[in-house]
């Protein structure tokens, strides 16, 4: 009976240990975290300064990220306005192809098909060309029915355009189906390089930031060397050491992220009416949009993160250099 009350005993002595060290650990870290930030508010000059930089730097592909996005938008409504002209066979009647718009524009390919037959074509040609008089003096409309074909935006790229194409091509009442895709892979192709663009550039600032994070602890440490010196002297150790340092870094990180997400937002506010004038000048009811609430956590996680590895890789070698003399 002793027994089992001494191993109870024990077993709640252990689980209670457990729990003051998390407890402990909690505390720690969270009076480490507010040493952090109390440091940068020691030196807000240089503090501010650091952050700016950090900011505009993180802003730059967050506002190409933008300017991206409200291109895709623009250019979405561009791949719909992609049409395939079917030029029909001259003994094809206006009832077969009108049968042959409603098949069409049933199937799940196609968002609209409409009809022009020869009569309407002849008329629309005579106003255009300023060929009336010599196009009424022809004895036979020498133009086919056509019908215009809208594709859905599934089959409005370049490859998927000309798969559907080709399958039209083969029906026995197209004479010519045609579809200009110079325009549509300039339009992929200008994307495409935009957005390697955005990458790329988000990848030099995102290792700019690291540098800068990293030579500003460094300077941070290099302040506090004879501190450091003592603390090890007494024999702290180099994780107790490089704790403040880190969430120093994680607090650059946190402000940066969120200077430049106010940067980036405010130049879009800035932007709207004169984007939204030119829009109407178009007849177009685009609006320019910023960086949404999830592309705000990301941007401001993706700072936090680089903040705290660019601290995390001046600080593991910067402190291991500083030894008691």
């Amino acid at each position: 009976m002793n027994h089992d009350s001494l191993l109870k005993g024990a077993q709640k002595s252990t689980g209670s240990t457990f729990v003051s060290r998390i407890k402990m650990g909690i505390r720690q870290h969270g009076f480490e975290c507010r040493k952090g930030l109390t440091e940068l508010f020691k030196t807000p000059v240089s503090s501010i300064m650091t952050i700016a930089v950090l900011a505009i730097a993180l802003a730059l592909p967050a506002a190409f990220h933008v300017f991206l996005k409200n291109a895709q938008t623009v250019s979405s409504g561009w791949d719909k306005a992609t049409q395939i002209s079917l030029f029909l066979e001259m003994e094809v009647s206006v009832q077969q192809a009108e049968t042959l718009r409603e098949e069409l524009e049933r199937s799940e390919k196609v968002a609209n098909a409409v009809l022009i037959t020869k009569e309407e074509g002849l008329s629309e040609f005579q106003q255009l060309s300023g060929f009336g008089e010599a196009l009424s003096m022809l004895d036979e409309n020498p133009l086919p029915d056509t019908v215009i074909i809208t594709p859905t935006a599934a089959y409005s790229t370049p490859e998927m355009s000309e798969q559907l194409v080709a399958e039209l091509q083969k029906r026995p009442e197209v004479d010519l189906a045609q579809l200009d895709l110079q325009w549509v892979r300039k339009l992929y192709g200008m994307m495409a390089i935009a957005e390697r663009a955005v990458t790329a550039l988000s990848l030099l600032l995102g290792l700019a930031v690291l540098l800068i994070v990293g030579n500003t602890i460094r300077l941070a440490i290099q302040n506090k060397r004879e501190e450091i010196q003592i603390i090890k002297l007494v024999g702290a150790t180099d994780a107790f050491i490089r704790r403040p340092f880190l969430y120093s870094g994680l607090w650059y990180g946190i402000f940066a992220g969120t200077f430049s997400w106010i940067l980036v937002n405010s130049s879009v506010f800035w932007l709207k009416d004169p984007v939204k004038n030119l829009a109407g000048l178009y007849e177009s009811q685009f609006q320019l949009s910023g960086l949404g609430f999830i592309e705000v956590l990301q941007l401001i996680s993706i700072a936090t993160a680089l903040g705290l590895f660019g601290s995390w890789l001046s600080v593991g070698r910067h402190i291991r250099e500083i030894e008691p003399t």
